[in-house]
């Protein structure tokens, strides 16, 4: 089996030295504390800033999240009316769903005033010029009252305008969510945080922001050559005053999160040869953040005390617990006197693609030589990744009415599992089904950003298994991933502006049906089938997209021993004819050695030279370069025997699959496959049939 080792090593190698050199800066930290006086951690009052900030704290009581945030609502407006009647404000809120709520309730609240529109800065008829460009419903309603609205949820031309309007002082009120407080220089005289509490899908309740979230919102107000002054209103929760009032200066530690991944860390390191043993393994952990935590604050981790005795046993038995668990999920093996621990194929692939172990033993547990397209769909969302998917209040019925209009059934009582609405979001990704929020297509984009190396590990598990079917239905799940169609949809429908209702124009053309034999079509003869239905711009991008598609021909040679050669090895080609349009049998009969190793030496001809590097998938979530998986399987075993992969084709190139004859004598007929990992319709089969002898 070939999986790119020489890139795997490279891989590792860039990894030891990254650990190495912060072992450096490790050991440099302990010379310094050592060194030096105790060091301390400093804390200055707001009063000490270069722009002195005066905060306020208001308790609001009520035992239900939402009722709680409808009643900060007019302290918010009154906020702003007071500390910044004429001057940028910012919002703070916990979700989208809340921006869009407290800017209706501004809105209401400026219609009792004289003048309802006090909060935008520029003319009526410039800003309904910019409300056209705008495409989001709720956000043209408030800014045609000076206040703006920004979250993940909204397009990017819509932020960028609301962006803009606000650091221009167009409009004068901006709702945000508190990810904007991070990374963007938004200068505002007032910040407003309307609640301290978000609510975590994973838990499936409302929890506290941490304190650093709360105080980067604050640092948004008073701003450095903008302003003289800042002002911070802090709406919480009554029951939470104090404690806001107590610690929202006072230092806290920052602790490890080490102990919640420290399997995946431990396999890594495993993988990278850093660890071999469990001593190597203990060595590891003193040299990590969270030990120096442990030393400082046990009882945070549940160590007792901080003897000698009690500290080695307690970190004895994470190393014993986490190797352990890697073990149960097939990543490591421990040697025959159970001290050495070794990395296994399984382990490798969850290095190599940054996927948990837990991932690696749901694909062991359910990947099988005999699932179908859809149940591979179906395994790939009930990825541990997809776990941490949110799943937001009452976006249980959005994905139960979403499953009525997606093809492949759901359990109704897990409409609020994010593995379950990964499956229904790639559905209506596939199917072109419109999302019923926007927060959905932010979902979508995640789920997205994850697939492709989740399906390169499914990949690699099913080759490793030696699972031929299998395997090339995971490729083309990935070419559907990457176009956005169902595999029976027609490959031509992810050329522009080819909808299925215009596949009728080409049934009568038969000749064109097919994508391969389409990339060599002329302009004229395109135009001939399509000006009916399309305009002569819109042919033309079809065109020039037909252009850029990889056109690859292929030629076979196969290298090794031969009973009749005088030599110990040669090369024999078995095929120079044009192999580049669906499946073909190459015409020679070759007999080999049973048992012997061969190499088949590909060489790649494009047809099409393009300077486009890119492929075409308009509708993934980022742009990628098309490579290619390079199968051999055997027909009658349904077993792959080797598999490769092939970076993007440019002009010619050569590729060599290693692969050892069959044991028994006899004939035998292996199938090559050339399968795109980016474009449906464009696979290439070859049948391979040779005499076993003795």
């Amino acid at each position: 089996m070939l999986y790119g080792q020489k890139k795997r090593n490279r891989f590792f190698a860039r990894r030891r030295q990254a650990y190495r050199a912060m072992d450096v800066t490790c050991k440099l930290y302990e010379r310094l504390s050592v060194a030096s006086d105790p060091m301390g951690l400093y804390n200055f009052r707001p009063s000490v800033r270069p722009v002195p900030l005066e905060v306020h704290i208001a308790g609001f009581p009520g035992k239900h999240y939402c009722p709680r945030m409808a009643t900060m609502n007019r302290p918010t407006f009154q906020a702003i009316r007071q500390h910044s009647p004429a001057q940028p404000a910012l919002v703070f809120v916990s979700s989208r769903r809340q921006t869009r709520l407290t800017a209706l309730d501004l809105i209401a609240f400026l219609a009792g005033e004289d003048n309802p529109k006090q909060w935008m800065h520029m003319s009526e008829q410039e800003m309904d010029q910019i409300i056209g460009s705008i495409n989001d419903p709720n956000l043209k309603l408030t800014l045609a009252f000076g206040i703006g609205m920004h979250h993940a949820g909204l397009q990017e031309r819509d932020r960028k305008t609301v962006e803009e309007l606000f650091v221009n002082q167009k409009i004068q009120v901006l709702i945000a969510t508190a990810t904007l407080a991070w990374g963007v220089n938004f200068p505002a005289h007032l910040v407003v945080i309307k609640g301290t509490e978000y609510f975590d899908g994973k838990v499936k309740r409302y929890v506290d922001m941490p304190i650093t979230d709360i105080l980067q919102m604050m640092g948004r107000a008073g701003r450095p050559q903008f302003d003289n002054q800042g002002m911070a209103v802090v709406l919480v929760h009554d029951v939470k005053k104090n404690f806001y009032k107590k610690f929202l200066y006072e230092p806290f530690p920052v602790e490890s999160s080490l102990l919640a991944v420290l399997p995946d860390h431990l396999n890594a390191e495993i993988v990278a040869g850093s660890i071999q043993n469990r001593q190597q393994a203990l060595d590891y952990l003193t040299w990590t953040y969270f030990f120096r935590r442990l030393l400082k604050n046990p009882s945070y981790y549940g160590l007792e005390t901080l003897d000698a005795a009690d500290v080695n046993h307690y970190l004895s038995g994470l190393v014993e617990k986490s190797l352990k668990t890697l073990e149960d999920a097939f990543c490591v093996t421990f040697e025959e006197d159970e001290r050495g621990v070794l990395p296994t194929s399984m382990g490798r692939i969850s290095s190599y693609y940054y996927l948990s172990h837990m991932t690696m033993l749901h694909l062991r547990n359910n990947l099988s030589p005999t699932l179908s397209w859809q149940q591979l769909l179906d395994v790939m969302c009930k990825v541990h990744e997809y776990s941490q998917l949110p799943v937001r209040h009452n976006e249980d019925i959005l994905n139960g009415n979403l499953a009525k209009e997606c093809p492949l059934p759901v359990d109704q009582l897990t409409l609020d599992s994010p593995h379950t609405k990964a499956f229904l979001l790639l559905q209506a990704y596939f199917s072109r089904i419109p999302m019923p929020c926007t927060d959905y297509n932010t979902d979508l984009k995640s789920v997205l950003d994850q697939a492709i190396r989740i399906l390169q590990a499914m990949i690699d598990v099913s080759a490793e298994q030696g699972w031929l079917a299998t395997t090339l239905r995971l490729q083309q799940l990935m070419q559907s991933v990457v176009q956005g169609r169902w595999l029976k949809d027609s490959p031509l429908t992810t050329l522009p502006h080819l909808s299925p209702a215009l596949m009728r124009l080409f049934r009568r053309h038969r000749k064109w049906a097919m994508l391969p034999a389409l990339l060599r079509i002329r302009y004229k003869g395109l135009v001939a089938i399509l000006s009916a239905q399309l305009t002569e711009a819109e042919i033309e991008q079809i065109y020039k997209v037909l252009q850029d598609l990889p056109d690859i021909r292929m030629s076979v040679a196969l290298r090794g021993s031969w009973k009749d050669a005088g030599s110990d090895e040669e090369e024999k080609v078995l095929d120079k004819t044009d192999l580049a349009s669906g499946e073909c049998v190459l015409s020679s009969r070759t007999s080999l050695v049973a048992g012997q190793e061969y190499t088949l030496c590909v060489k790649f001809a494009k047809l099409n030279p393009s300077k486009e590097r890119k492929a075409h998938a308009p509708r993934f979530s980022k742009p990628t370069e098309p490579g290619w998986f390079l199968t051999l399987g055997s027909i009658e075993q349904k077993e792959l025997i080797a598999m490769k992969r092939v970076p993007p084709i440019s002009s010619r190139c050569t590729h060599q699959l290693t692969f050892t004859a069959p044991q028994v004598p006899g004939r035998a007929q292996l199938a090559l496959y050339l399968m795109s990992d980016t474009y449906l319709g464009l696979d290439q089969q070859y049948t391979l049939d040779f005499d076993i002898s003795c």
